[in-house]
């Protein structure tokens, strides 16, 4: 297997398929409703919404920077606003998520072996090696904020409808 088949299947195991660390990131977004992927449970926190507005982001980016392009990232690329909160909307930003990623996968599958540790971006100094087990990285670790935040989200909603009641999962 090659190195980037290597990288690639961690991306994979990270984003949807079988993680060693436990559900990846697709199976934590199972099953949420634009409400719920929308609210604010912890204060001064992003919502699930916009964690994959932002995972979306930056799998966008570090897409553009394998190729060499040059990204100037702003805050309002970094974290988009979530603007309607839809049922129709929150199923378009988990599909738009699914796509970055499907098309990051495409990018990285083309690279050769030893464009790897090549550093292809003018904003970092960092790798293609870096930057694409930075995307399996990044998605874990805003995964793990999204089980907190579900966990928070079904404690607020037994506060304020009893146990039993208003918990899905």
């Amino acid at each position: 297997m090659s190195e980037i088949e290597r990288i690639l299947d961690q991306m994979d195991r990270a984003f949807s398929g079988d993680a060693w660390h436990g559900p990846p990131l697709k199976t934590v977004l199972e099953g949420l409703t634009a409400e719920d992927a929308s609210n604010h449970a912890i204060a001064d926190v992003h919502s699930i919404w916009e964690l994959v507005l932002h995972i979306t982001a930056w799998k966008i980016i570090v897409r553009h920077e394998l190729s060499g392009e040059k990204v100037d990232v702003t805050p309002e690329i970094d974290w988009p606003p979530v603007w309607e909160t839809s049922e129709v909307a929150w199923k378009r930003a988990v599909e738009n998520l699914d796509e970055s990623h499907k098309r990051l996968r495409e990018a990285a599958s083309e690279l050769r072996e030893d464009q790897l540790d090549e550093k292809p971006a003018a904003r970092t100094d960092n790798s293609r090696y870096v930057m694409l087990h930075g995307v399996v990285q990044h998605d874990l670790y805003h995964a793990g904020q999204i089980v907190i935040l579900k966990k928070a989200i079904r404690i607020s909603k037994q506060v304020v409808h009893g146990p039993g009641r208003g918990s899905h999962g």
